[in-house]
């Protein structure tokens, strides 16, 4: 699913006349357009840059452009224009500025949108620029982050975060149900007891919540078939391989704590935002998500207190998850821009996205500041020498309990990537969770054999 990292609006889908305000408002936000134009005699480069913060968060619109600054007075032949934007990308005006060849020297994309920028013919093959005299940590950005822009051997962009999910938990709740907040579960077996034990509380309070609706049911299911061991499409990419053992007993799992134990919630069908908002008021012991459904959501926006909250790992059969459905975000290049441009894109995104102890995700002690929590396992983007020192920054300037993550980060889930046409897929798998979640009688082998079959005829369709 779409997502935005690191203190900034989480990313839905937006549609119609909204999404139509937004590009417009996208378009207006920037001082002077694409600022495309080729270097000028002296040597002079402009690059323009989406996903600046606006001044509507006013913290953040500060920090993008205390940075710009210093960028700038560093390296004085390069402008940043700034194209000021929240959300990020919307799908539609996303869509539409590939269509017309409008995007930003520097523009932001989800890894998912690899394939269709490539289609498009609109990102610029950087390979040539790449090496670890432009990007230092290029060796150790995590494989699978530069996977995700890369195609065969040519590389399109940087990667500025990487993901996988979790287990977040009501640390307040487990204590008063006398669990081990610091002990999360990491088996189904042990989510059904616990989720059975926080529902005991009573006031309205279940022990576990999950999604069923709006793709974010299928969405859900996917992260938790890998975390099994399983996948929703093969290797090959051409046909649904989650008929399983593995996906019926998540789904049973679930079934159980809404039918026979009764410890998830009778209101059903919740798309993304739902959760959340009961996790925040306390009625919920635990659900899976990103860490930033924390940071970004449940405390800044949905007013839950900081300090109630941890994580595990996914759950599993074993206790050790065997990956997480993964995502994350990234920028690619015009296909326009010149060779200073894409040089001065570079130089951008590893001075404001790539180096711990400064930019929009690393510079720690200013994040602490001005008041934003700091301590997170998130964005999972490196090994070697520069998790070390993001590690120790961090760690530095921490808000938060790392304790209470320790349990999720100690883990290091395996990056799955998301399957082919993933929101299709996700679509389909959304009333086989429904069923199961309103259901007494859900008959899952056949929810599943169904789905199988659509998914099968939707990767036909589109030449999986």
């Amino acid at each position: 699913m779409s997502r935005q990292l690191h203190r900034r609006a989480g990313c839905r889908a937006i549609a119609g006349s909204a999404a139509a305000a937004l590009l417009a408002a996208a378009v207006a936000c920037s001082s002077s357009g694409n600022s495309a134009a080729a270097p000028n005699s002296g040597g002079h480069v402009t690059i323009s840059v989406d996903c600046a913060p606006p001044a509507s968060s006013p913290q953040q619109h500060k920090e993008w452009n205390e940075d710009v600054a210093l960028f700038e007075k560093a390296n004085p032949n390069i402008t940043v224009d700034s194209i000021y934007t929240s959300p990020c990308e919307v799908p539609a005006t996303f869509t539409a500025m590939l269509r017309a060849g409008t995007e930003p020297s520097v523009f932001y994309t989800y890894f998912t949108d690899r394939n269709q920028v490539l289609d498009a013919g609109q990102a610029a093959d950087i390979t040539p620029y790449v090496n670890t005299r432009t990007v230092p940590m290029l060796h150790d950005i995590v494989p699978s982050a530069m996977a995700a822009v890369t195609a065969g051997s040519t590389i399109y962009g940087l990667p500025t975060s990487n993901y996988t999910q979790g287990l977040i938990i009501n640390r307040k709740l487990f204590l008063q149900a006398g669990l081990n907040p610091d002990s999360p579960p990491t088996t189904w077996a042990r989510v059904e007891a616990d989720a059975k034990a926080i529902t005991r509380l009573g006031h309205g309070i279940y022990g576990y919540g999950d999604y069923s609706a709006g793709n974010n049911g299928g969405w859900h299911f996917s992260s938790e078939l890998d975390a099994m061991g399983g996948h929703m499409i093969n290797s090959a990419g051409t046909s649904a391989s989650f008929d399983t053992p593995q996906a019926a007993q998540i789904l049973q799992a679930l079934h159980t704590m809404r039918f026979v134990d009764h410890s998830m919630s009778p209101t059903q069908q919740l798309q993304w935002g739902a959760l959340q908002k009961q996790m925040a008021a306390g009625k919920l012991g635990m659900y899976i998500a990103a860490p930033d459904d924390i940071y970004n959501v449940i405390v800044p926006q949905d007013g839950g207190n900081i300090g109630d909250y941890g994580m595990g790992p996914l759950p599993s059969a074993t206790g050790t998850p065997a990956g997480s459905l993964s995502g994350g975000n990234d920028y690619m290049f015009a296909k326009r821009d010149t060779p200073a441009q894409i040089e001065a894109g570079i130089k951008w995104v590893v001075f404001e996205s790539l180096t711990p102890g400064q930019g929009v995700y690393f510079n720690f002690a200013r994040q602490k500041a001005d008041g934003f929590p700091v301590g997170f396992p998130e964005p999972q983007l490196f090994d070697g020498a520069t998790q070390a020192t993001y590690t120790r920054l961090m760690d530095a300037s921490a808000t938060v309990n790392p304790s209470y993550y320790s349990a999720f980060s100690n883990a290091r889930e395996t990056p799955m990537g998301e399957p082919a046409d993933a929101q299709a897929v996700y679509k389909t798998l959304d009333p086989v969770m429904l069923s199961v979640l309103t259901d007494p009688n859900a008959n899952i082998s056949q929810l599943l054999s169904a789905a199988s079959s659509q998914v099968n005829q939707i990767l036909a369709n589109s030449g999986g």
